[in-house]
């Protein structure tokens, strides 16, 4: 049994650093024992560079990894065999730190494609675990869809991501950062039930950290039930400027914690050494 928590990227320049970027990852791995692999979307990394992140980050260590897009929003899972081979090798170094690889698809990808989503799922090694993040309202609204999505998933083990944004949305923004994520994130209803025994969720807040932690209440719940049943869950705590994300991701594992005490608690954090003039 084992929650663990995290943040949309190990770097950020309001956080504390330390002087060298080698060491940011090693650093955020003591404050949070999970990441997102946004920067993966965009292009696949250097097998030397993955291997670095291996290198500062511990066995248990989760990054779940977003598949790039040349394979899921380019090419829409089909003829995909040469990016996605390239990947799985990039990332290879990472071994049991690779906790799931994300296929993130498009708002278009809708209940028509799913076909397409199972022949690819049923394509893959299955040297790795796999969730799947849809977008698409019918998923959201309409029961033929959702279960047609959920039985595909199940029959290939993977499990299906939700990216909670309702808290988000709640009310008018109110800051830049506010502002700018109104008109990107997504705005889908609610999805909180798990198909796997690793569920994993992306949980949208404010700026505001009172009002992060108010929108969280329900996860913490459905979260400290998950633990119960067995199921070890991953939580990414987001905000639309992240400043706090990584204390907040800390105070979520917290408030779990206090509702099932046989979870263990996180390590200290490393500090960081004030920066000098010479």
């Amino acid at each position: 049994m084992r929650l663990h928590v995290g943040c949309a990227m190990w770097t950020h320049r309001s956080w504390p650093q330390p002087r060298t970027p080698q060491e940011r990852l090693r650093h955020y791995a003591s404050w949070c024992d999970a990441v997102e692999g946004n920067t993966t979307f965009y292009a696949t990394p250097a097998r030397d560079t993955v291997a670095s992140w291996a290198a500062q980050t511990d066995p248990s260590f989760r990054f779940v990894l977003k598949l790039p897009k040349v394979v899921t929003h380019e090419r829409r899972l089909t003829d995909v065999t040469d990016p996605l081979r390239a990947f799985l090798d990039a990332i290879e170094p990472l071994g049991p730190r690779a906790h799931a690889l994300w296929i993130q698809l498009p708002g278009s990808f809708s209940p028509a494609d799913v076909p397409t989503l199972g022949r690819f799922l049923g394509q893959l090694p299955h040297s790795h675990r796999y969730a799947v993040e849809v977008r698409h309202q019918a998923f959201f609204t309409e029961p033929r869809a959702i279960r047609l999505l959920e039985e595909t998933l199940t029959a290939a083990s993977a499990e299906w991501i939700p990216f909670d944004t309702t808290a988000f949305f709640t009310t008018p923004p109110t800051s830049d950062a506010e502002r700018d994520a109104w008109t990107k994130k997504p705005r889908l209803p609610l999805r909180s039930v798990a198909l796997t025994d690793r569920p994993i969720v992306r949980y949208l807040g404010r700026d505001d950290s009172a009002r992060t932690v108010q929108g969280w209440r329900r996860w913490v719940e459905i979260t400290a039930d998950w633990l119960r049943e067995g199921r070890s869950p991953t939580v990414f705590v987001h905000t639309p400027d992240n400043a706090d994300a990584p204390q907040l991701a800390r105070r979520f594992h917290d408030e779990v914690r206090a509702r099932v005490p046989g979870l263990d608690a996180l390590p200290e954090p490393i500090p960081v050494e004030p920066l000098t003039l010479f």
